[in-house]
């Protein structure tokens, strides 16, 4: 936990009480004292710090200074075939660290159809692994995430209606490398990234995105774990662009 995240009605007259897994936090692995300074961030609002006021038992005080904005958000949605819901919990995760600006769940035809009963999509209770997500990046704003149920009317009703100046599916198994499309990406563009099931998408799916403008591109003969494969190409994407603004 590298931010301690607040709610804004949390704090009254510049003050925080912390009686739960944060305060433990900073008891157990910061081993804070009195007088000693973290670093805090009101979600959906500024990062500053927080000067540790008062300490007993569970509990801890933190009188809030708050500075500066969040980091930018990456210039990537991404569109993601819903993984398994122990997987999913790490993607969220990660895809908040990495500044995913927006993240479609969608159905296809080799997600299982349990997938969509699990707890966190169910109940649409996925707030603490985007939480967990904006401590470790030092973050407040956690990406938008909104779940589809049924490919066909994603890819013909919602798709055309978002803005991208790229468009990328990532597919297992020969085509072009992603060095070969990153060439090719806008600078300061929005990027649209797919990424499908571990056993890929099927033809049909494929056939859905080029035709919506999508460029297929893969990362070599190995097939990856969804929570591999999606921080690897994010990375990826990102230092394209920042090698070619510094070309």
């Amino acid at each position: 936990m590298n931010l301690i995240l607040l709610q804004s009605d949390e704090i009254i007259n510049g003050m925080v009480r912390l009686t739960d897994r944060r305060a433990a936090h900073l008891h157990k692995v910061l081993k804070v004292a009195v007088g000693d300074i973290v670093r805090v961030g009101v979600l959906g609002g500024l990062i500053g710090s927080g000067e540790v006021r008062a300490l007993s038992k569970g509990e801890a005080l933190l009188q809030v200074t708050l500075t500066s904005p969040p980091p930018a958000k990456l210039k990537l949605d991404l569109i993601l075939a819903l993984p398994r819901p122990i997987m999913l919990k790490r993607v969220l995760a990660q895809a908040t660290a990495l500044g995913v600006g927006h993240l479609f769940l969608i159905n296809a035809k080799r997600v299982e159809k349990s997938f969509f009963e699990a707890s966190p999509i169910r109940d649409h209770s996925f707030q603490t692994y985007l939480e967990n997500g904006l401590e470790q990046a030092i973050d407040t704003v956690p990406p938008t995430v909104s779940i589809h149920h049924r490919f066909r009317p994603f890819i013909e009703d919602l798709l055309p209606t978002l803005a991208a100046s790229d468009r990328l599916i990532a597919h297992p198994g020969g085509g072009v490398g992603l060095a070969g499309r990153a060439p090719a990406l806008r600078v300061d563009g929005t990027t649209l990234l797919a990424i499908g099931p571990e056993g890929g998408w099927i033809d049909y799916e494929v056939e859905q995105f080029h035709a919506a403008g999508f460029q297929r591109f893969s990362l070599g003969p190995r097939i990856l774990r969804v929570d591999t494969a999606v921080p690897a190409i994010i990375a990826q994407i990102d230092l394209a662009r920042q090698l070619a603004k510094s070309a």
